[in-house]
């Protein structure tokens, strides 16, 4: 058992980081399971498909609006205590709706309101909580902590969550979000046994203007050739990505002839190849350079839409799809170590941010793509749109990307 353990959390990585650890597969349970409720709760107070489809506006546009300030403020302030702070308001919102259901208060405005709090805290929680890695964990060793976390991330959060949310949710409607809540809080209070929380090279630095951290952010990137490079990647693949992506349930049902059931099938697949992707990644990086394992990712990336634009069947395409999770897990564990070596600890909150608004503003230009491509060349117009692009962008950085999976380290 001992060597189980070992071998799945390293004692070299020190007891901050199985707190850090800890809480963030517990936090990934209860989001796992509002996946499943969550939609499950707005189609059950409206069945207007505008309000639906603001729901899933309002948990991403947090991002666009506050992404930059929380990495500000991640910066200036003890990351240990935002964390716990926010992850305590979450709590709070959470048994704030769970009571309006319960007392049959619930009306859909209540709702829509809950989802896009819940959504502004989520932004400042994963924007901090990535921040605190770096300051626990050693530079050599950020590519397994990673991984670790990734590996909770798909089994609680996509894996076990979902059907669990759904099936609490036929319990009792707030069920699931209490069952949030507990999570969430329980999360709080292992990020609170951390003994590291405030940058070091902040202690003693002058309060400025949060929009001059902002520009800092920005300038710092921008002037750093390899995460510069690094950024720009992930957001024109998120293009490619998202235009192929937003158009899948219709691909899965109509094209394909899956049926519902088929489509969530595909995106299990996923996440079951996800997983071998992230439990290998310590193997990966051991016996091959970043750089090769980033461009073998790119070119699974390219592949995936080529053959799911060529294929009519749904074996191949959930082949495909096992391959794909693979693939989209141990880039993720990739890019962060390597932005995360590369960028200093004071700055990492402020350029973090400002990478993930490239990350998620990508994926918002690919999803306005995808519907007129689908509705002008069919349903595989979008996925031939995405090989095309990513071959023509995966051509343009082939040479630059083992430089930007060996950023120098800041220390040097």
């Amino acid at each position: 058992m001992s060597r189980l353990r070992e071998r799945i959390l390293p004692r070299r990585l020190g007891r901050d980081f199985i707190y850090l650890v800890s809480s963030s597969w517990v936090s990934n349970i209860g989001d796992g399971l509002e996946l499943a409720a969550g939609p499950l709760l707005v189609a059950s107070v409206t069945r207007d498909p505008v309000l639906v489809a603001m729901a899933a506006l309002l948990q991403r546009l947090p991002w666009v609006l506050f992404g930059l300030y929380a990495g500000a403020l991640a910066d200036r302030h003890d990351r240990r205590r935002i964390v716990m702070g926010v992850d305590l308001t979450r709590a709070v919102i959470l048994a704030i709706l769970s009571t309006t259901i319960l007392t049959g208060h619930v009306q859909v405005w209540i709702v829509l309101v809950a989802i896009f709090l819940l959504g502004v805290a989520e932004t400042f929680a994963d924007t901090t909580s990535s921040t605190l890695l770096p300051m626990v964990v050693d530079r050599a060793d950020l590519g397994i902590a990673n991984s670790r976390l990734q590996t909770g991330f798909i089994t609680m959060n996509q894996l076990a969550g979902p059907p669990i949310g759904a099936a609490l949710f036929a319990l009792g409607s707030a069920v699931p979000f209490l069952a949030q809540a507990v999570c969430v809080a329980a999360g709080a209070l292992l990020v609170g046994k951390m003994s590291v929380g405030r940058p070091r090279a902040l202690e003693d630095r002058p309060s400025r203007r949060v929009r001059e951290d902002i520009a800092t952010g920005f300038r710092w990137l921008w002037g750093h050739a390899a995460v510069r490079t690094l950024a720009l990647t992930i957001l024109t693949f998120n293009v490619t990505f998202g235009a192929a992506w937003s158009v899948l349930v219709l691909y899965a049902t109509d094209h394909l002839g899956m049926g519902e059931v088929g489509f969530g099938l595909l995106t299990t697949v996923s996440a079951v190849g996800g997983l071998l992707g992230t439990a290998s990644y310590g193997w990966l990086e051991q016996r091959f350079p970043l750089g090769t394992i980033m461009r073998g990712g790119l070119v699974i990336e390219t592949l995936t839409h080529l053959g799911l634009a060529l294929t009519t069947s749904p074996v191949v395409a959930m082949v495909i799809f096992f391959c794909f999770g693979a693939h989209a897990f141990i880039w993720g564990t990739t890019a962060r170590t390597v932005r995360q070596r590369a960028v200093p600890e004071h700055i990492q909150g402020r350029v973090g941010s400002v990478y993930m608004l490239g990350m998620m503003g990508g994926l918002v230009v690919g999803q306005a793509l995808g519907g007129p491509i689908a509705s002008a060349f069919g349903l595989t117009g979008p996925f031939w749109f995405a090989f095309g692009g990513s071959a023509v962008i995966l051509a343009l950085i082939w040479r630059q990307l083992p430089a930007i999976a060996h950023a120098a380290d800041p220390a040097e």
